[in-house]
């Protein structure tokens, strides 16, 4: 099963779990961008779930005829809002979801302040990593929930000079994560290799060895599968040149010059000189939701723009049909596929805008010139100083 069916799998089975009736899901900063990139509104809509509020929000009414579905990191923060909340509860019953493995403490905790008997399940769901595309997770380092922290997400892996107890905690959580990923997908223990020069990759195969094979073997104990998983660790910093390289597909492009985060990318800064209509000053650009960018996510630059341009011919095609209303049956038939039309013009003027944009900063910045100068030194070994000045 690929991760994003995974994802939403989960998410469908713990809302279910909670029974029929009017919900409330109540995450936290890590579970909400999870439930974003996994989830559109509609499909909340759809299993009655009317609101999603942050559970650390203190200013919450009071609805006691609604049902609180959970779905939590195992954190300190998350587990004292909780406890906050059975104190004085605003919901009439709270059904929990961790996206991994609880201490004892923790359940110890919620059982002191549950004194009005309102949680009715705990259960361990592990997705405690965030789900971008359907062969692909990355892992938010500890606070990326904080603005402040968001550009140093899994950073550690590829910074020379970094604080060794910040690193540890950072090696926790990837570990944490690796663990779930396995977990969710219910394979047999893995072998774990990992680049023998790096020290952060020893620590986390060395972590991940302990809780497979000795903290947690209950839970790794499944024999499900035919063949035995490989974990390979690898450092980034072991190649210092592919990411001096300037990318030329239309996700990387995206990446390098935009800034993609948890599948969105923000047009609203002020160095975006192009024009971008109000609506999508925050664009999704998934490949589960955007046809259109699953195919050409690995096209190159030029073959990019002779696609969005028969995307917009084929647009145009369709707007024609639609302004040749003639009869009742065109009423008809314009009124039912009208959502359909509103859908793909926005997802045309989207790509537009960014074709547009990447355009612009390709000229700026004369990137062409630069990249050939980049695969020169990057190919050419023979090549002298001289050469270029």
């Amino acid at each position: 099963m690929l991760l994003p069916e995974l994802a939403k799998d989960y998410v469908k089975k713990m809302i279910l779990r909670a029974g029929g009736g009017a919900k409330v899901l109540l995450v936290d900063s890590e579970t909400k961008q999870y439930l974003s990139t996994v989830c559109s509104q509609s499909d909340i809509l759809k299993q009655e779930v009317f609101l999603v509020e942050r559970i650390d929000n203190e200013s919450l009414e009071k609805l006691m005829h609604m049902k609180a579905v959970c779905f939590l990191r195992p954190s300190y923060a998350s587990l004292r809002s909780l406890c906050r909340h059975l104190r004085d509860p605003k919901f009439g019953e709270y059904h929990v979801f961790y996206t991994n493995t609880v201490r004892d403490s923790y359940l110890s905790d919620i059982a002191q302040a549950d004194e009005q008997e309102l949680v009715k399940q705990i259960h361990e769901y592990y997705v405690d990593y965030m789900v971008l595309d359907s062969n692909f997770f990355s892992i938010p380092s500890r606070g990326s929930g904080n603005s402040a922290s968001d550009e140093d997400v899994s950073s550690f892996l590829c910074t020379p000079y970094t604080d060794r107890q910040d690193v540890l905690g950072d090696v926790d959580r990837t570990v944490e994560a690796i663990a779930a990923l396995l977990l969710s997908l219910k394979v047999r223990k893995p072998s774990i290799r990992y680049q023998r020069s790096s020290d952060v990759a020893f620590q986390i195969s060395e972590s991940l060895y302990r809780l497979t094979y000795c903290q947690e073997e209950g839970l790794f104990s499944t024999q499900r599968g035919s063949c035995e998983p490989l974990v390979l660790i690898l450092d980034r910093a072991c190649d210092p040149v592919t990411p001096l390289l300037t990318q030329w597909t239309y996700q990387a492009m995206v990446h390098d010059l935009l800034g993609i985060r948890n599948n969105r990318v923000d047009l609203s800064g002020k160095e975006v000189v192009t024009k971008v209509p109000q609506d999508q000053k925050q664009v999704v650009l998934s490949s589960q939701q955007d046809e259109f960018f699953k195919k050409e996510m690995y096209n190159n630059y030029g073959d990019l723009g002779i696609e969005i341009k028969n995307l917009v011919d084929d647009f145009q095609e369709a707007s024609k049909m639609n302004h040749n209303i003639q009869s009742i049956e065109d009423m008809q038939r314009f009124v039912e596929n009208y959502p359909e039309f509103r859908s793909k013009q926005g997802n045309v003027s989207k790509h537009v805008t960014l074709m547009t944009e990447l355009s612009r900063l390709v000229e700026e910045g004369q990137l062409m010139t630069s990249s050939e100068l980049e695969q020169e030194v990057a190919c050419n070994g023979s090549l002298k100083s001289s050469t270029f000045w």
